[in-house]
């Protein structure tokens, strides 16, 4: 009899990252693994992971602040072991053992399969391993999962990205786009779907490229086309995509294909068109709105959302209106914000005329402004609408204090709704009347007008009660060493766009 090892995986950056993440669960659980208890103290674990991003310029800092913290907590466990991976991994590769010599091994975005014999080889020879592959070795969707939920899935349709944006280094460290076959993704989709999974959202750093590695400008549409012919999905999203990649086709598969929501992610990043040259985006103000018109004449419920960075070197107060300009115009239903960050290795970072600190807050409270009083207006146009929400789990922070559960509408709208008399399971889909507006959410104050239990909420409630009866503690015989042998259809994640 061997005692249980555990593990904890940190997941810092973009939907790419939380989905390798789960990869990295499934690697360590097919390994022999367990994961952390709910409640496990820093340094409790027997296995600690940190999947890093180096897309914000704090990025290294953070991650050696929380190393710091651990070692001395590993100093006093000699059994615990660290290993970092991901984006911030591939650039720094050495440097980071240098820095923190307590860590056991090294591993970067191309050979996350790798991990638990990395793990087991830094355990018998007693030294690092650093490991950083220039390419991928293999696509990671072949790797066991660990998803995080039993009615929602990620599905990655390419991994890297052949875009050259002055701001971003993903592309640096992701690699060119290697986009997987159709075949091989419809056959990932279906086998969640006959698990239980009723909604899938397709991945890729720039997800309507897909096709481009394979010679068919039209692939990306003709997928969602195909995801629209499986019986008991229902929901089918996708992000990020790009607008130069935008295409009619697109449109027009979204606003054909039933389970293709009406909500759409389209980064913007500024309004200016000088901005987006120096930004080397291969779209100008016009080329975006005309998207954005054409996406609302097909689909007139969708909900835009976006990306948008303030103070870029160069920004200058009028480049900054024209931005301002673009929000009232596109009118978003929501907008992820950021302030201009140096991030090294990128040629943005040697630009001239970097935007004083001040500034840059500045410009941003006003932006933030904006969007929250569009956010608050367009979410007002919700009210009266009768919506049907699947049921979500761990969305809404004070649904036990309000006695409400959550879900999210087709367009993704996060609505707090009463909670119906009768049981319902993440997963499950209910039918609601709007009443209240806010600028994030919506609320469904009266009562459920309807509820369907679905086999996304029955696989929710195998898996809570498989959970729960996990023996703890002790496991028969020896954990698995080494790359576990290749499973059907699995997948990836990053999104910088």
């Amino acid at each position: 009899m061997a005692e249980v090892k555990t593990y904890e995986v940190r997941t810092y950056g973009c939907q790419m990252n939380v989905h390798d993440s789960e990869r990295l669960s499934g690697l360590l659980e097919d390994a022999g693994y367990v994961r952390a208890p709910e409640g496990t103290g820093e340094g409790e674990a027997d296995v600690v992971v940190f999947n890093t991003c180096a897309v914000r310029e704090n990025a290294d800092n953070r991650l050696y602040g929380n190393l710091g913290r651990l070692a001395p907590m590993k100093a006093r466990r000699p059994g615990m072991q660290i290993a970092v991976g991901g984006c911030l991994a591939q650039k720094d590769r050495d440097t980071i053992v240098k820095k923190a010599p307590w860590v056991d091994v090294v591993f970067g975005t191309h050979n996350i399969g790798k991990l638990p014999v990395l793990l087991e080889r830094a355990r018998v020879q007693e030294e690092a391993q650093v490991e950083i592959a220039e390419s991928l070795e293999a696509f990671p969707s072949t790797l066991p999962t660990r998803r995080e939920s039993a009615y929602a899935a990620w599905v990655s349709i390419s991994v890297g990205c052949n875009n050259t944006c002055t701001f971003c280094i993903v592309p640096a460290l992701r690699g060119k786009e290697k986009d997987r076959r159709p075949g091989e993704i419809l056959a990932e989709v279906e086998a969640l779907v006959a698990e239980g999974v009723s909604e899938i959202t397709l991945l890729g750093q720039n997800v309507n490229a897909y096709g481009s590695d394979m010679g068919d400008r039209e692939a990306f549409s003709k997928l969602l086309r195909a995801c629209g012919a499986i019986e008991g999905l229902e929901r089918v999203r996708f992000t990020s995509p790009h607008p130069r990649d935008f295409t009619d086709d697109v449109i027009a598969a979204m606003a054909e294909t039933p389970n293709v929501m009406p909500q759409l992610h389209m980064p913007l990043q500024s309004g200016s068109d000088t901005v987006l040259k120096a930004m080397r985006r291969s779209y100008r103000q016009e080329r975006y709105l005309g998207i954005i018109e054409k996406v609302r004449a097909a689909i007139p419920h969708a909900a835009i959302t976006t990306d948008i960075i303030v103070g870029f070197p160069g920004e200058t107060e009028e480049d900054f209106e024209q931005t301002l300009h673009v929000v009232r115009e596109a009118r978003f239903a929501q907008a992820f914000t950021f302030q201009y960050s140096k991030r090294p290795g990128t040629p943005a970072a040697e630009m001239d005329d970097q935007i004083p600190k001040e500034v840059v807050q500045a410009r941003y409270e006003r932006l933030v402004a904006l969007q929250e009083e569009i956010s608050w207006e367009e979410n007002k146009k919700q009210v009266g609408r009768t919506l049907e929400l699947m049921v979500a789990e761990g969305e809404g922070r004070k649904d036990d204090a309000t006695h409400r559960l959550s879900g999210r509408g087709a367009d993704n709208r996060l609505v707090h709704f009463t909670k119906p008399d009768e049981p319902v399971r993440p997963g499950d889909v209910v039918t609601v009347e709007v009443t209240y507006a806010a600028p994030h959410h919506l609320l469904a104050e009266g009562p459920v007008l309807g509820v369907r239990r679905t086999r996304a909420g029955d696989a929710w409630e195998k898996r809570t009660a498989a959970e729960a009866a996990k023996p703890a503690g002790v496991l028969l015989g020896l954990p698995k060493v080494g790359v576990p042998a290749p499973l059907p259809a699995a997948t990836t994640g990053c999104g910088s766009d």
